[in-house]
Protein backbone atom coordinates (compact mmCIF):
# COMPACT_ATOMS: atom_id res chain seq x y z
CA UNK A 1 0.00 0.00 0.00
CA UNK A 2 1.63 3.18 -0.90
CA UNK A 3 1.04 6.43 0.80
CA UNK A 4 -1.10 9.27 -0.16
CA UNK A 5 1.33 12.07 -1.56
CA UNK A 6 1.72 15.01 0.47
CA UNK A 7 0.20 18.29 -0.52
CA UNK A 8 1.86 21.64 -0.87
CA UNK A 9 -1.02 23.89 0.48
CA UNK A 10 1.22 26.95 0.19
CA UNK A 11 2.02 26.42 -3.80
CA UNK A 12 -1.63 25.29 -3.78
CA UNK A 13 -2.45 29.42 -2.31
CA UNK A 14 -0.27 30.83 -4.86
CA UNK A 15 -1.33 28.71 -7.94
CA UNK A 16 -5.32 29.68 -6.65
CA UNK A 17 -3.66 33.47 -6.51
CA UNK A 18 -2.29 33.07 -10.01
CA UNK A 19 -4.20 31.38 -12.07
CA UNK A 20 -7.64 32.28 -10.64
CA UNK A 21 -7.91 35.49 -8.90
CA UNK A 22 -5.54 37.46 -10.67
CA UNK A 23 -6.86 36.24 -14.53
CA UNK A 24 -10.44 37.06 -12.90
CA UNK A 25 -9.26 40.47 -12.95
CA UNK A 26 -8.54 40.63 -8.60
CA UNK A 27 -5.30 42.12 -8.41
CA UNK A 28 -5.65 44.37 -5.29
CA UNK A 29 -2.63 43.80 -3.83
CA UNK A 30 -4.37 43.31 0.33
CA UNK A 31 -6.74 41.00 -0.71
CA UNK A 32 -4.65 38.73 -2.21
CA UNK A 33 -2.05 39.18 0.75
CA UNK A 34 -4.95 38.28 2.85
CA UNK A 35 -5.93 35.02 0.20
CA UNK A 36 -2.69 33.78 0.61
CA UNK A 37 -2.27 34.14 4.45
CA UNK A 38 -5.42 32.20 5.29
CA UNK A 39 -5.36 28.43 4.76
CA UNK A 40 -8.52 27.25 2.87
CA UNK A 41 -7.21 23.53 3.79
CA UNK A 42 -7.94 24.43 7.45
CA UNK A 43 -11.75 25.16 7.17
CA UNK A 44 -12.55 21.91 5.20
CA UNK A 45 -13.20 17.97 6.28
CA UNK A 46 -9.97 16.01 6.40
CA UNK A 47 -11.18 13.94 3.06
CA UNK A 48 -12.15 17.60 1.51
CA UNK A 49 -8.21 19.44 2.11
CA UNK A 50 -7.34 17.92 -1.22
CA UNK A 51 -9.72 20.12 -3.48
CA UNK A 52 -9.66 23.45 -1.03
CA UNK A 53 -8.12 25.31 -3.93
CA UNK A 54 -10.13 23.93 -6.78
CA UNK A 55 -11.80 26.98 -8.99
CA UNK A 56 -15.36 25.97 -7.62
CA UNK A 57 -17.35 25.30 -4.15
CA UNK A 58 -16.67 22.53 -2.05
CA UNK A 59 -18.94 20.51 -0.23
CA UNK A 60 -18.49 20.50 3.38
CA UNK A 61 -21.46 17.81 4.28
CA UNK A 62 -24.81 18.91 5.91
CA UNK A 63 -25.17 21.20 2.87
CA UNK A 64 -22.94 23.39 3.46
CA UNK A 65 -20.32 24.38 1.08
CA UNK A 66 -17.01 26.31 0.57
CA UNK A 67 -17.33 28.81 -1.93
CA UNK A 68 -14.81 29.09 -4.41
CA UNK A 69 -11.77 31.09 -4.11
CA UNK A 70 -12.96 33.89 -6.68
CA UNK A 71 -16.43 34.60 -4.84
CA UNK A 72 -14.78 35.69 -1.00
CA UNK A 73 -11.64 37.15 -3.56
CA UNK A 74 -14.27 39.56 -5.56
CA UNK A 75 -16.55 40.05 -1.70
CA UNK A 76 -13.42 41.25 -0.08
CA UNK A 77 -12.71 43.48 -3.37
CA UNK A 78 -15.92 45.10 -3.42
CA UNK A 79 -16.11 45.58 0.78
CA UNK A 80 -12.84 47.19 1.42
CA UNK A 81 -13.03 46.93 5.26
CA UNK A 82 -10.72 49.23 7.11
CA UNK A 83 -10.47 49.40 10.55
CA UNK A 84 -13.27 51.78 11.33
CA UNK A 85 -15.24 49.01 10.09
CA UNK A 86 -17.62 47.02 12.53
CA UNK A 87 -18.35 44.06 10.61
CA UNK A 88 -21.60 41.48 10.61
CA UNK A 89 -20.65 38.48 8.81
CA UNK A 90 -23.82 35.89 8.27
CA UNK A 91 -21.52 32.74 8.38
CA UNK A 92 -22.33 29.71 5.96
CA UNK A 93 -21.40 27.70 9.10
CA UNK A 94 -17.58 27.17 7.89
CA UNK A 95 -15.33 30.60 9.43
CA UNK A 96 -13.59 31.24 6.02
CA UNK A 97 -14.82 34.29 5.22
CA UNK A 98 -14.71 35.67 9.15
CA UNK A 99 -10.92 34.75 9.03
CA UNK A 100 -10.05 36.46 6.00
CA UNK A 101 -11.80 40.26 7.68
CA UNK A 102 -9.60 39.14 11.19
CA UNK A 103 -7.04 42.39 10.53
CA UNK A 104 -8.47 43.92 8.44
CA UNK A 105 -11.77 45.79 10.16
CA UNK A 106 -11.92 47.29 13.76
CA UNK A 107 -13.99 44.20 15.03
CA UNK A 108 -15.78 40.81 13.19
CA UNK A 109 -18.72 39.84 14.45
CA UNK A 110 -20.40 36.25 13.42
CA UNK A 111 -23.86 35.14 12.97
CA UNK A 112 -25.24 31.80 11.55
CA UNK A 113 -27.87 32.11 8.61
CA UNK A 114 -30.76 30.84 10.76
CA UNK A 115 -30.08 33.48 13.11
CA UNK A 116 -29.81 36.47 10.62
CA UNK A 117 -33.11 35.86 9.79
CA UNK A 118 -34.63 35.77 13.03
CA UNK A 119 -34.36 39.43 13.14
CA UNK A 120 -32.64 40.99 15.98
CA UNK A 121 -32.33 44.67 17.60
CA UNK A 122 -31.00 47.69 16.24
CA UNK A 123 -27.20 47.51 15.47
CA UNK A 124 -24.62 49.52 14.24
CA UNK A 125 -22.73 47.68 12.04
CA UNK A 126 -21.13 49.29 9.51
CA UNK A 127 -20.63 46.37 6.87
CA UNK A 128 -22.41 43.25 6.46
CA UNK A 129 -20.98 40.63 4.75
CA UNK A 130 -23.28 37.32 3.70
CA UNK A 131 -21.09 34.28 3.03
CA UNK A 132 -23.57 32.81 0.36
CA UNK A 133 -26.25 33.84 -2.20
CA UNK A 134 -29.83 35.30 -0.76
CA UNK A 135 -33.31 35.73 -2.43
CA UNK A 136 -34.20 38.51 -0.25
CA UNK A 137 -32.25 40.29 2.94
CA UNK A 138 -34.92 40.17 6.00
CA UNK A 139 -35.94 43.42 7.83
CA UNK A 140 -34.69 42.55 10.73
CA UNK A 141 -30.91 42.21 9.29
CA UNK A 142 -30.73 45.36 8.11
CA UNK A 143 -32.02 46.61 11.32
CA UNK A 144 -28.50 45.67 12.70
CA UNK A 145 -26.55 47.98 10.47
CA UNK A 146 -25.84 51.25 11.30
CA UNK A 147 -27.31 54.25 8.23
CA UNK A 148 -24.70 54.42 5.24
CA UNK A 149 -23.85 50.71 5.92
CA UNK A 150 -22.42 48.71 3.23
CA UNK A 151 -23.62 45.09 2.01
CA UNK A 152 -21.32 42.23 0.11
CA UNK A 153 -23.48 39.45 -0.57
CA UNK A 154 -24.53 36.60 -3.22
CA UNK A 155 -28.12 37.72 -4.36
CA UNK A 156 -30.67 35.04 -5.93
CA UNK A 157 -31.92 36.22 -8.64
CA UNK A 158 -34.28 33.85 -11.71
CA UNK A 159 -32.32 30.76 -9.96
CA UNK A 160 -28.90 32.68 -11.35
CA UNK A 161 -26.40 33.66 -8.32
CA UNK A 162 -25.08 37.07 -8.69
CA UNK A 163 -22.62 38.60 -6.54
CA UNK A 164 -24.44 42.26 -5.43
CA UNK A 165 -23.70 45.17 -3.29
CA UNK A 166 -25.56 47.89 -1.39
CA UNK A 167 -26.06 50.67 0.72
CA UNK A 168 -28.38 51.18 3.65
CA UNK A 169 -30.68 54.39 2.72
CA UNK A 170 -33.81 55.60 5.38
CA UNK A 171 -33.83 52.13 6.92
CA UNK A 172 -33.95 50.21 4.15
CA UNK A 173 -31.01 48.25 1.85
CA UNK A 174 -31.11 48.34 -2.02
CA UNK A 175 -28.81 45.48 -3.29
CA UNK A 176 -27.18 46.05 -6.90
CA UNK A 177 -26.14 42.69 -8.76
CA UNK A 178 -23.02 43.48 -10.40
CA UNK A 179 -21.73 40.10 -12.14
CA UNK A 180 -23.11 36.63 -12.07
CA UNK A 181 -20.66 34.31 -10.33
CA UNK A 182 -21.25 30.59 -8.68
CA UNK A 183 -21.95 31.32 -4.98
CA UNK A 184 -23.83 28.79 -3.10
CA UNK A 185 -27.65 29.57 -1.72
CA UNK A 186 -28.11 30.01 1.87
CA UNK A 187 -31.73 28.26 1.75
CA UNK A 188 -32.56 30.29 5.51
CA UNK A 189 -33.02 33.27 3.05
CA UNK A 190 -35.56 31.79 0.68
CA UNK A 191 -38.67 33.54 -0.09
CA UNK A 192 -42.18 32.15 0.24
CA UNK A 193 -43.25 30.94 -2.75
CA UNK A 194 -46.22 31.95 -4.44
CA UNK A 195 -48.74 30.59 -6.90
CA UNK A 196 -49.28 32.65 -10.27
CA UNK A 197 -51.03 31.84 -13.45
Amino acid sequence: MTAAPTIDFAAARRAMIDSQLRTSGVNEPWVLARMNAVAREDFVPGAARSAAYIDRAVPLGDGAMLPAPLVHARMLAEARPTPEDRVLVVDGGIGYLPALLEGLAGSVSTISADDAVKGGKKGDFTLLMIDGAIEALPDGLAKRLADDARVVTGLVEGGVTRLAIGRKAAGRVALLPLTEIGIPRLSAFDTAKAWSF
